[in-house]
């Protein structure tokens, strides 16, 4: 008897084992409407334009015990800006503003992730825009995971960042030095 409750104790033991060596992989739920690529800027310096792009796809890693694990990868159709007011959004897209007929895509890709605090970290990577690739590092912060009501593991995330589209080469029309970008993602575990 104590040598079957010594076999199962160590085969279960090695199956957890296994099971929680492995980084978690989650693919980023844009079919169900739960992740998000957002954006404000100042209009003239005098109010606040919010947007986002509606199609976009990528996936990330997260491993809690090993953080050196976790990353994210993320390609935005440019085309795909919704500021709410359509005759505004094809003049975003035309070359005074974003160019997409050129630069159809924007990506991130990260390099590294830092954890800075309970559920907080810093991750940097690879963004590229307007053809250019230059490296940023943002806070990011979970927000929670578990089991959903199908069956399946999620994970949240939100991650914020500034840039200065200026600093990616683009040459708009009317200069906009400060771009907001958030992202907000929640992934399905494979």
């Amino acid at each position: 008897m104590n040598k079957f409750f010594f076999s199962a104790l160590c085969i279960i033991t090695l199956n957890f084992v296994s099971v929680s060596a492995y980084s978690d992989e989650y693919v980023i739920d844009t079919k169900g409407a739960h992740a998000f690529v957002q954006f404000r800027v100042k209009h003239l310096g005098y109010s606040w334009l919010y947007g986002r792009f509606n199609d976009f796809s990528g996936e990330f890693t997260y491993d809690a015990e090993n953080p050196a694990k976790n990353k994210v990868s993320v390609t935005v159709d440019m085309a795909s800006l919704d500021s709410n007011h359509a005759e505004r959004d094809k003049h975003l897209r035309s070359s005074d503003f974003l160019n997409v007929s050129k630069y159809g895509t924007a990506s991130f890709t990260s390099k590294g992730y830092k954890p800075t605090g309970k559920d907080k970290a810093v991750i940097s990577g690879d963004l590229t825009l307007f053809g250019e690739t230059r490296e940023v590092s943002f806070d990011v912060e979970r927000i929670g995971g578990g089991k959903d009501p199908w069956g399946g593991f999620r994970q949240g995330f939100e991650g914020k960042l500034t840039i200065n589209p200026e600093n990616w080469g683009a040459k708009m029309s009317f200069p906009i030095t400060e771009v907001e970008l958030t992202l907000s993602v929640e992934g399905i575990r494979k």
